[in-house]
């Protein structure tokens, strides 16, 4: 258990920082990684969370696909620009969390972070059952 604690908590700390240095890099293909490369690590982070809190081989699967799908129903909420969302969106975290701006590119990054979410999640559950 401990193991598997370890192995979430770095891999949190590890996947926070590399979307926020994706999503405030300025440089050289600094647009897609602004926008899309972060989206892939946004992905990770949400199947790593949830998996702090449902640990099993099932969730393991489900996970990805749940965020994948919620991520997708965000994305679609962009094109709706309700007074109180667009209040959310004028903070960082309701930009981080929301997202501004409707784009189909987005669905294929999620799916990509998903599919990494879902490999690393398999990694963590291994080697947290290693006797």
């Amino acid at each position: 258990m401990k193991n598997r604690h370890l192995l979430l908590f770095i891999s949190l700390v590890l996947v926070t920082l590399l979307g926020l240095a994706f999503k405030f890099y300025r440089g050289f293909g600094q647009e897609w990684l602004n926008n899309n490369g972060a989206a892939i690590w946004y992905e990770v982070f949400w199947c790593l969370f949830f998996f702090w809190f449902f640990p099993t081989k099932k969730a393991m699967i489900l996970i990805p696909i749940w965020v994948f799908v919620v991520t997708c129903i965000l994305e679609i909420l962009q094109l709706w620009r309700s007074p109180i969302l667009q209040m959310i969106r004028t903070t960082l975290i309701g930009r981080l969390l929301l997202g501004t701006t409707f784009s189909w590119l987005d669905f294929p990054h999620y799916a990509v972070g998903s599919l990494i979410g879902w490999l690393w999640l398999h990694q963590i559950y291994i080697n947290s059952y290693k006797k």
